[in-house]
């Protein structure tokens, strides 16, 4: 029994098995649930399992489906590498663990050596043949393992049900625990309580295209208050789903305390400057005239209680105050509610100003007979300038802030580049490489038990990986080239309609029968390097023919100083969310696959010969609008 959730490694292990002559294939499924049910239903005396599924996972399903069906070996295969994934494996009752980078031949003689029935003459299974494509692959894959358990962060990969696969050193030094301990663990418990967060941020990642989704939390087990970042990002297959989640844990517990240090400073600083404070205190008699004085208004206002004493109090107001009688009406607005209190400029004996808090008490005797006023004034100047000066500092920490969080972006936006890098990189070289291998291997051993339908298919299958692993190979290396800059352009003058033809006659000989209609006038030429040009015309071409509808239209509009290279065809076009970042690096749409490398190398190809390309949207008339290299015009070749 086989279960695995890709419709293409059932296909080819369902068929090496059975040209096996060896196995009898009882059922299928896709999922951990699935498998469960036909545990109970066949009771197999085999059963291949993967480890990541969506929903119900290998690891979840393993213990249910021995319940199920106890006489049945279980064995976990998987993408995932084995670090502590075995032992976990063992530790469930699995019979054993197999990698599926491992040669499809060993993986027959491994499971019949499982089921007691041994491949060779003398009971153990044939060594398999040395293979110098998988030693360079096992070469790469070392090179890979030595980065990931290095890195400084923490890192692993899970399921996407949430448990640990893999996990580097880094990580189980944060989490104060062994890695053989964390391998096979559900995430969330090594969280402070934050299970239900993590189980809907998966659920979001399965049903979304969630590129990366973040929480932070504190942890379990840890000895301090520690607390954490955690990224994961999903490695999805070329139709957009989602294979398994790579996780990142940084350790933030400084970052928030310096944030909780910047508001207690910022605390403090508010209480110190409503601390110093300056306070001026006087009578006033029912009419406004001042009866008495205090040190403090002297040193305030710097009239001495003799020079003061017995005038209007309206001499501590501006000019424009006072001729708008507005001394008269604070104590109008006193006497009828109590009090009056404002902030505003005030004159000293110099003729100084200053900023002044100024409340009003109406002041009334034990029978009630309102006796006059009593005023408390407050120099507010300093605090005033120091507010001014934080406003100030505020918006300069706002513009630094910003540009730190700029910085943080840019810095952000490279780990997620390089993190797409290795995963785009690693799902596009194993699938095609391990399809190929097995087809090839299956084909060459066993051309006589298959039937024609099954060569076909392999055969296809073959056909369909090659292609892909040469156009990962072009993209990649062309894309480090520019993006290193060096890339070799040799510009000179070019006639548009002798690259057009270089173009549509390689994309139609990988594409044949396909319809591509070119319009160019005679002679007409460009500045540039004939091959680069024609380079990014078939990658436009190509996906017109994959993503867009019959017939693929060429045309050539000539301008003053540059000609426009236009490529259109008949179908729906591009989504409008998709348009902002088509050229970027590695974007892809949701269910198309691909490096997403093919636009990012047609723009920058356009540019270091000096001109560039875009997309212009569609009209009703034509939806699938096109996409424009526009290169510098050359003088007119006869």
């Amino acid at each position: 029994m086989i279960v695995d959730d890709a419709p293409e490694v059932r296909l080819l292990m369902k068929t090496r098995l059975r040209v096996s002559g060896r196995f009898r294939i009882v059922g299928e499924g896709s999922d951990g649930r699935q498998a469960v049910e036909l545990a109970r239903e066949h009771a197999p005396s085999l059963m291949l399992l993967d480890v990541s599924m969506p929903g119900f996972d290998g690891l979840q399903a393993l213990p249910q489906v021995l319940e199920a069906s106890p006489d049945t070996r279980v064995v976990l295969f998987s993408g995932f590498e084995e670090q502590g994934l075995a032992d976990k494996a063992q530790q469930l009752g699995a019979a054993a663990f197999i990698e599926k980078s491992a040669p499809v031949e060993t993986l027959v003689e491994r499971l019949l050596e499982l089921a007691g029935r041994p491949a060779g003459p003398d009971g153990r299974p044939p060594a398999p043949e040395p293979s110098v494509d998988q030693g360079i692959l096992d070469e790469h894959l070392e090179r890979f393992r030595e980065v990931f358990e290095e890195a400084a962060i923490g890192m692993a990969t899970m399921t996407l049900t949430g448990r640990l696969v893999r996990v580097n050193r880094a990580l189980a030094t944060l989490m104060e625990a062994p890695p053989e301990e964390l391998v096979g663990g559900f995430y969330g418990d090594l969280t402070d309580g934050r299970e239900d967060l993590l189980s809907e941020t998966l659920e979001d990642i399965r049903r979304r295209p969630v590129d990366v989704a973040q929480l932070e939390h504190g942890l379990a087990q840890a000895s301090d208050r520690r607390w954490v970042r955690a990224t994961l990002a999903p490695v999805r297959d070329s139709g957009g789903r989602a294979l398994y989640l790579f996780l990142q844990v940084q350790d933030v517990t400084s970052e928030r305390a310096a944030l909780e240090e910047l508001r207690r400073s910022e605390e403090r600083f508010r209480l110190l400057v409503e601390a110093v404070e300056d306070y001026a205190i006087f009578m006033l008699d029912p009419t406004g005239h001042i009866v008495s004085w205090n040190a403090g208004a002297q040193r305030s206002k710097l009239y001495s209680a003799d020079e003061i004493v017995g005038q209007h109090f309206r001499v501590f107001y501006p000019p424009e105050m006072q001729e708008r009688r507005h001394p008269e009406h604070e104590l109008e607005i006193a006497l009828r509610d109590g009090h009056y209190e404002e902030e505003g400029w005030r004159v000293r004996r110099d003729g100084s100003r200053f900023w002044a808090n100024v409340l009003i008490t109406a002041v009334f005797n034990a029978s009630g007979e309102h006796i006059g006023f009593a005023k408390v004034t407050r120099d507010t100047t300093d605090r005033k300038r120091l507010e001014q000066e934080r406003e100030q500092a505020v918006h300069a920490l706002a513009e630094a802030n910003d540009e730190l969080g700029t910085l943080n972006r840019r810095l952000r936006q490279a780990a997620e580049d390089q993190s797409e890098f290795l995963a785009v990189t690693a799902h596009e070289l194993r699938t095609p490489i391990g399809v190929l291998g097995g087809s090839a291997e299956t084909l060459s051993r066993h051309w006589q038990e298959l039937t024609d339908d099954e060569r076909t298919d392999l055969l296809d299958a073959m056909g369909a990986s090659t292609g892909r692993l040469r156009r990962l190979l072009s993209d990649l290396l062309t894309a480090s080239r520019l993006q290193a800059n060096a890339l070799e352009v040799h510009t000179v003058p070019v006639l548009v309609r002798d690259v057009l033809a270089d173009a549509v006659g390689t994309v139609q000989s990988t594409h044949p029968g396909a319809e591509v209609r070119v319009e160019a006038a005679p002679g007409l030429a460009v500045t540039g390097d004939r091959d680069r040009i024609a380079q990014a015309l078939e990658n436009l071409l190509s996906n017109a023919l994959r993503h867009g509808a019959p017939p693929v239209n060429v045309t050539v509009e000539p301008g003053e100083s540059t000609v426009d290279l236009r490529v259109s065809d008949q179908g729906e076009g591009v989504p409008s969310a998709m348009q902002g970042r088509l050229f970027d690096r590695f974007a892809t749409g949701l269910a198309r696959g691909g490096t997403g490398l093919g636009l990012f190398i047609v723009r920058e190809l356009t540019r270091a010969q000096g001109g560039d390309a875009r997309y212009e949207p569609g009209s009703p008339e034509h939806p699938a609008g096109a996409f424009v290299i526009s290169l510098p015009r050359a003088r007119d070749l006869g």
